[in-house]
């Protein structure tokens, strides 16, 4: 039997037993979808549960460290902001690579 087939009595059962009444949104259009299904509904999840995705979250402590730096004065300390910028940079590379190695390969 076909997928669409084994789907589709699964939701006719589904309804026939009551089981989609009164759910969230019944009776309303779908909220038009763009790009990856799977994706958008992750991220759909993510937002909803008020979590970033890691890459997101690299880009604001760079920003941040960014702003710690320009307000280094002695050099010791200025080296050290230095330091966890680029390990911050490095870490937000990588994300961004497997990010794109991803979506080449999806």
């Amino acid at each position: 039997m076909k997928w669409s087939a084994l789907s589709e009595r699964q939701i006719l059962k589904a309804q026939a037993e009551g089981q989609l009444d009164d759910l969230k949104g019944a009776g309303k259009p779908l909220a038009p979808r763009s790009g990856n299904d799977v994706d958008s509904t992750g991220f759909r999840i993510m937002a909803e549960a008020g979590v970033l995705p890691r890459e997101i979250e690299l880009k604001k402590a760079v920003d941040e460290q960014h702003k710690r730096l320009a307000a280094t004065v002695g050099e010791a300390e200025r080296k050290r902001e230095m330091a966890k910028l680029a390990d911050l940079q490095l870490r937000l590379s990588i994300e961004q690579e497997a990010r794109r190695k991803y979506y080449r390969t999806s």
